[in-house]
Formats: C-alpha cells, structure tokens, sequence
C-alpha cells in the first residue's frame, strides 16, 4: 500500500461547460478549468486565426474583443469569459468591420509571415474605434504590447495612420 489516495485523481478529467457568443452566434464548449480561451477558441471552435505566440501576454498574437475590448486570450481561462461576447479576428473580417484596415495592411505590404496580423488588427480596430483620429506616436504606444519579427513597425503604422486619416475625411470615424 503506497497511501496514494486515488480519489484525488477523480476530478483530473472534469470539464466545464462555457457558453459565449463568438463572432456573432452562442456556442457552447466543455472545458477544462485551466484551459486558456486561446485554446478553446482555436481546438474547439477551430478559429485559427487566433494565434498562440509567446503565452504570456507579451506578444500580442492572441488579441481577441472580449465585450468590446482587446484581451489578450492566452491570459485568461475560458471559464473566466464565460457570458461573454467574444469577435476574433475571422467575425471582425466577415462582419467588414476591419476591411479598410485589412486592405491598408495589404497596399502597404505591413505584413510579412502574417503571424502578428490578427493581433495588430484586433489592436487597431480597438485603437480606432477609441481615438478616431490618433497621432502615429499613440499609434506606436497602442501596439507597443504587439511584437512582430518580420517588420520595422513602420508599414504598420503608416497603414493604420492611412485609414484613421480616411474614416475622419468620410465622417465616418468610428
């Protein structure tokens, strides 16, 4: 007899189950308790545009809107958004919301591998939707938490500056 007790291994397989409403419509998911929403949102519900970079909340790679802003989703437990309304960056691109931000991206060639561009998007549409018109040093300041290997930043910024620029020449900033 070793005086393991083995009734403490009876809850190592328990799952939760989480409801949110992701990209639009309620979903439903049985997770682990310690299972990060990154996980869940990538294996479960398999929106992989979601990346998981650097885990600690460093990179920004994991950005998603949790009630309208920008989480980093390897930080927090699914259980923990529970309830929440979640858009990650394949309901911001089906809902148009980012279009004019994507379409700068891609004229100005600011991506590269494309491993850190959901996250600066999710991080510039929050950027936008807060200061309509930022200046490019709060725009700098805004994506300090985005890491990105393969460019100098300045693409990116300049893209971001290009539509701030035309939503507040249209009127429509948001």
């Amino acid at each position: 007899m070793s005086g393991f007790d083995e009734t403490l291994l009876d809850d190592v397989d328990e799952t939760v189950r989480v409801r949110f409403v992701v990209n639009g419509r309620k979903v439903a998911c049985e997770v682990a308790p310690r299972e990060t929403l990154v996980d869940c949102l990538r294996n479960s519900l398999e929106l992989t545009g979601t990346h998981a970079g650097c885990e600690m909340g460093a990179c920004g790679a994991c950005l998603v809107q949790l009630d309208g802003r920008a989480v980093h989703s390897c930080l927090m437990f699914a259980v923990q958004a529970d309830g929440a309304k979640i858009d990650t960056i394949e309901g911001l691109t089906e809902s148009g919301a980012i279009a004019d931000l994507q379409d700068e991206f891609h004229r100005r060639n600011a991506l590269q591998c494309g491993f850190c561009t959901p996250g600066m998007l999710v991080n510039a549409h929050e950027l936008l939707s807060q200061v309509a018109r930022p200046s490019r040093e709060e725009i700098r300041d805004a994506l300090s938490g985005n890491y990105c290997r393969c460019t100098g930043y300045e693409a990116i910024i300049d893209a971001i500056d290009a539509v701030a620029k035309a939503r507040s020449e249209e009127g429509g900033a948001t």
